[in-house]
């Protein structure tokens, strides 16, 4: 899963992979359906849609001819389940903290002045 994940977060780097999975979150779509609203080049595109497969973000669809590329929402919910797996330790974390400093007997640090 590590290996996987690595991958995803490595695609979801660039500006450009981003906003492609923000159209493709809308429905799938061909790779020149892709390319317009950026200034870059189709085999840019493509070069971007197969890091985006590799991590496995998208995947093709069923039209050999047109080969449209649609999101993959199994990949989405298993990263953005990892994502709330960390923010509930953050978040528990947190809590233990503000428990120990709201419990009697507890003051908070002191800082010292520092004059050179």
């Amino acid at each position: 899963m590590q290996d996987r994940l690595d991958r995803t977060f490595a695609a979801l780097a660039d500006p450009t992979r981003r906003a492609i999975l923000a159209r493709l979150a809308h429905g799938e779509a061909t790779v020149a359906e892709l390319q317009k609203p950026f200034s870059i080049s189709q085999p840019a595109i493509s070069k971007h849609l197969k890091v985006l497969e590799g991590a496995g973000l998208i995947e093709r669809g069923q039209d050999r001819q047109a080969r449209p590329r649609r999101l993959r929402l199994a990949a989405v919910d298993e990263t953005s389940a990892w994502l709330d797996q960390l923010r509930s330790l953050w978040t528990d974390s947190f809590d233990r903290l503000d428990t120990l400093l709201r419990s009697p007997g507890t003051e908070a640090p002191h800082t010292q002045d520092r004059k050179g």
